[in-house]
């Protein structure tokens, strides 16, 4: 009788704790960080002022060469570097920009030629729009070399990685700058000021995403550099694309200002589309697309379910190859109110029953759109980019550099958004198990203050536009 009442004795200890316990992640994987961390915060850094931003541009394929035709649009910065192994895109960028006195130095043909870009002494900040997979080395290299960086959106290959790129700006006092253009959209922004002021009460749960069709231009010879998003695609199954949809409601919770993400489960669709678009493109051009014939490429639809710390909720899709019209989802609940974007445009509801009307709308967007909107937002959507997001993101960045202001979305933003590749790749891969998510800002998160993106202060950066010029 003795031993059985110790066996159910044990029993009942195994039992609470497996129901208190929090999710664990892979066996045998490291989430704490695996480096002795500055004790820095780089969320509340202000770098020295710069009165003239120097950048050098690594990658010109569509997003960087667009990147240098919209930043030459902003007084007080100088173009020094260009930095991309094919000289004809080189050539192209050179093109958008030639009625000005920028004479930036070339660097082409090697594969890290963007190394001795990074050593110059004539350069700020290195933007880097290349593949995926040099994102983040360029980064700590770039910061390693004294330089700041801003840092085009996509996924880590590792959480050790995305350790590396956090030791990386704290130790070398650089700012990471996340080029998350989505968190500049008119209407995240306008949700973001509403949960600020309380407009939706306490918030219950957020939803983002990015579903857009882009299947048939994996395939295109022309679209990316040595098909290497294709690539990316035929190698990793979990989502590989999260920030569009996922940074403009961590910055509504307060992700890593005063709230932080614990743990997510993801799961995965089977792939019932690329493979038989590779199929029909190998029998066209074997030479290219072979190589692709006995990869398992990831699931068409992806979906992350994260719980937060304060006990929010956030769901989270990816879907590049399903027929579905784009959508990034963007959704607010709260105990008040909600709000949500896609179908366009985006509907504001303060009940059950319907969202409200196209007058009330008018009324809420004169009360909360954000004095950064009302200040440059009209310019931002003639010059363009993504209807004016790219370039409010851009001159906001320069903005803070140039008055020695702490930036929106630095290190730890960048480092936890691109965290939930991998994350959700090893939930998928564990039939779906809790995965613990790491604190990239080693504590720091408590205390640090919500974002604003004021633009309080007397020295704006001023704006070039001369619409016979562009």
């Amino acid at each position: 009788m003795k031993g059985r009442r110790e066996f159910l004795k044990l029993l009942g200890l195994l039992s609470a704790g497996t129901a208190s316990a929090r999710p664990l992640s892979k066996i045998g994987e490291n989430l704490n960080t695996p480096y002795d961390l500055a004790s820095f915060n780089m969320n509340d850094y202000k770098a020295p002022k710069l009165s003239v931003v120097r950048i050098g541009f690594v990658g010109l394929g569509a997003r960087g060469s667009e990147a240098v035709k919209r930043i030459n649009r902003i007084d007080k910065v100088a173009i020094n570097a260009l930095c991309d192994i094919r000289r004809e895109a080189i050539e192209a960028t050179l093109r958008k920009i030639e009625k000005f006195s920028h004479q930036p130095a070339i660097y082409t043909g090697k594969e890290d030629n963007w190394k001795k870009m990074c050593e110059r002494n004539d350069i700020d900040v290195i933007y880097i729009a290349t593949h995926w997979e040099l994102h983040i080395p360029i980064a700590i290299y770039a910061m390693t070399h004294g330089k700041h960086v801003a840092m085009e959106i996509g996924p880590a290959e590792s959480i050790e990685q995305c350790w590396q790129l956090v030791k990386a700006s704290e130790k070398n006092k650089k700012q990471c700058i996340f080029l998350e253009n989505c968190c500049y959209d008119f209407f995240e922004l306008l949700t973001l000021n509403m949960a600020r002021q309380g407009f939706f009460g306490e918030i219950i749960h957020c939803e983002g995403a990015y579903i857009h069709d882009i299947a048939e231009g994996l395939f295109d010879k022309k679209k990316r550099y040595n098909f290497w998003r294709l690539k990316e695609n035929s190698r990793r199954n979990g989502n590989l694309y999260p920030t569009h949809g996922f940074g403009p409601i961590c910055n509504i919770l307060n992700i890593n200002r005063g709230d932080k993400l614990d743990y997510l489960v993801s799961m995965s669709s089977d792939d019932f589309t690329l493979k038989y678009i590779q199929q029909k493109a190998a029998e066209k051009d074997p030479q290219d697309f072979d190589q692709f014939e006995k990869k398992k490429f990831r699931g068409n639809m992806n979906t992350s379910i994260i719980k937060t710390y304060n006990g929010k909720t956030i769901m989270l899709q990816h879907d590049i190859s399903s027929p579905r019209v784009y959508s990034r989802i963007h959704l607010v609940s709260g105990t008040k109110a909600a709000a949500q974007k896609y179908p366009l445009p985006g509907k504001i509801s303060i009940g059950h029953e319907s969202w409200v009307d196209e007058e009330h709308m008018k009324q809420l967007e004169a009360v909360y759109t954000l004095p950064l909107v009302k200040q440059i937002g009209e310019m931002a959507k003639q010059i363009g980019g993504h209807g004016g997001m790219d370039f409010l993101m851009d001159w906001r960045w320069v903005d803070c550099l140039r008055n020695g202001l702490a930036i929106d979305h630095n290190v730890y933003d960048a480092a936890l958004w691109m965290s939930i590749t991998p994350l959700s790749e090893k939930s998928v891969a564990n039939n779906s198990k809790p995965i613990n998510i790491p604190d990239f800002t080693n504590g720091y998160w408590k205390k640090n203050k919500p974002l604003n993106f004021s633009i309080n202060h007397e020295n704006l950066t001023p704006i070039k536009y001369d619409e016979n010029k562009y």
